[in-house]
C-alpha cells in the first residue's frame, strides 16, 4: 500500500501533464519512505463532467485520495498528505495563478476486515526483475 488516485477537472489538463502529474506525485510517495515500492500504485482519473464552486468554467480541481494500510500513526499520515500537497501545489504552480482552483489531499486507512490482496511485486523487485 498505498493505493494512490488523483482526480482532476478535465480544463486542468491545459496547464498540468497528468503523466507528470502521476510521475511526480507517485515519486513524492516513495521518498517519503513511508510505504514499500512494491506496493505503491498511482493512477489518475480525469473528471469531464464537474462544476467547481460558482460554476466559473476555468476553475478547476485536483483531489488526491491515498488509500493506506491501517497501521500508520497520526503523525506520519500527516506527513505524508503535506508532501504530497507539496508537490501537487509545486506542479499545478502556474494553474493556481491564473484560475480557481481546489487542491486537497486525504488519506484513508483501509478497512482489512473487507479488503483482498495477491500480488507478486514485492517478490519481483527483491529479485530484480522490475
Amino acid at each position: 500500500m498505498p493505493h494512490v488516485i488523483i482526480e482532476y477537472s478535465a480544463n486542468l489538463e491545459e496547464d498540468v501533464s497528468p503523466r507528470d502529474l502521476v510521475d511526480r506525485v507517485h515519486a513524492t510517495i516513495v521518498a517519503t519512505g513511508v510505504f514499500p515500492i512494491g506496493g505503491v500504485r498511482t493512477r489518475a482519473e480525469r473528471r469531464d463532467v464537474y462544476r467547481v464552486a460558482d460554476g466559473d468554467p476555468s476553475n478547476a480541481f485536483c483531489a488526491i485520495l491515498i488509500r493506506v494500510g491501517r497501521g500508520r500513526d497520526e503523525e506520519t499520515r500527516r506527513r505524508v498528505s503535506q508532501a504530497v500537497l507539496a508537490t501537487l501545489a509545486d506542479i499545478t504552480a502556474d494553474a493556481f495563478a491564473k484560475r480557481g482552483l481546489s487542491l486537497s489531499v486525504e488519506i484513508q486507512e483501509i478497512d482489512e476486515a473487507g479488503a483482498s490482496r495477491k500480488n507478486n511485486l514485492h517478490e519481483r523487485l527483491k529479485r530484480g526483475a522490475g
